[in-house]
């Protein structure tokens, strides 16, 4: 069931038409720029592709496309977490049913269970599917955090609990989950300015949101990283690193979506409650952009 996955995952956009239709030449093009610069696979309808704002047709028809259209050359991994439990499994089952590689579990947000309630929560998916479950532990989004003797102990007890996205910003949490993990069991860094250290742990790579725009230098920070090359991972980590920051600097997906606006790559569109962004972060991407020569 556990499979090795490594490098740089893209956790992939969601291009928009003006009518707030989702604009499929733009995403067909992402992918094929994403194949081109060796990005290691992506994640569909995730918190960065705006899942939350998906219909639920738009969210099968948005997975079975992208299945048909990487056809198997990287792995695809769909988003299927969600506050219910109930609906969790409703969206981990489509997606297996529609050829994913893998589903991306975050913790149940808003309601903030027990460590009970997070075991329970897991648990009843993992039973419910067959297809690889990577868990994702964001507690800025989600309020609150996945211990990592939990972590440990869903990997332990269900095969197909096959790695974690941690998103913690804790390096002490993710250095505890390699250190008590069973041996193939991925961790992947769910926060890009911490990649490069993470790797350097061993953990496997990275979920990331600055590769929707440098999926080739990313790609090659996470080999570098996991070959032990510290000259060459600091180079390029310390080129790209205000990037990263400024990717964030608001909302996700809202920066990212924007710089790949000023690449030419989509339409400056997104789904309410995001808002395009404000115009002096916006000079700031935009001028970052300019002196990495990405336009």
């Amino acid at each position: 069931m556990r499979k090795a996955w490594q490098g740089s995952i893209v956790a992939i956009v969601t291009p928009f038409n003006i009518d707030g239709s989702i604009d499929y030449t733009a995403f067909d093009n992402l992918i094929d720029f994403h194949l081109k610069n060796e990005t290691d696979g992506i994640v569909v309808c995730g918190t960065t592709g705006e899942a939350a704002t998906l219909t639920k047709k738009e969210y099968a028809e948005l997975i079975k496309h992208t299945v048909e259209k990487v056809n198997k050359r990287i792995p695809v991994i769909a988003g299927s977490g969600t506050n219910s439990t109930s609906e969790a499994i409703e969206n981990s089952c489509l997606a297996e049913s529609l050829g994913v590689d893998a589903i991306l579990v975050v913790s149940p947000y808003y309601n903030k269970p027990t460590r009970k309630g997070l075991k329970d929560y897991f648990s009843q998916i993992s039973k419910a599917v067959t297809v690889p479950i990577i868990l994702y532990n964001v507690p800025g989004r989600t309020g609150g955090n996945i211990p990592a003797d939990l972590v440990v102990e869903l990997a332990s007890e269900f095969e197909n609990v096959v790695g974690i996205k941690e998103a913690s910003g804790n390096l002490e949490q993710m250095a505890c989950i390699l250190r008590d993990k069973p041996s193939d069991f991925m961790v992947f860094s769910g926060d890009d300015a911490l990649a490069f250290q993470a790797v350097c742990m061993g953990a496997d790579g990275v979920i990331s949101v600055v590769a929707n725009l440098i999926p080739k230098e990313f790609h090659n920070l996470m080999l570098a990283a996991s070959k032990g090359d510290l000259a060459k991972s600091k180079e390029i980590y310390f080129k790209y690193l205000r990037l990263i920051q400024l990717c964030f600097i608001e909302s996700n997906p809202i920066p990212v979506k924007t710089g790949l606006a000023i690449m030419n790559k989509l339409s400056e569109e997104f789904r309410s409650p995001m808002s395009v962004m404000v115009d002096e972060n916006r000079i700031l991407l935009v001028n970052e952009i300019t002196k990495l020569k990405m336009i």
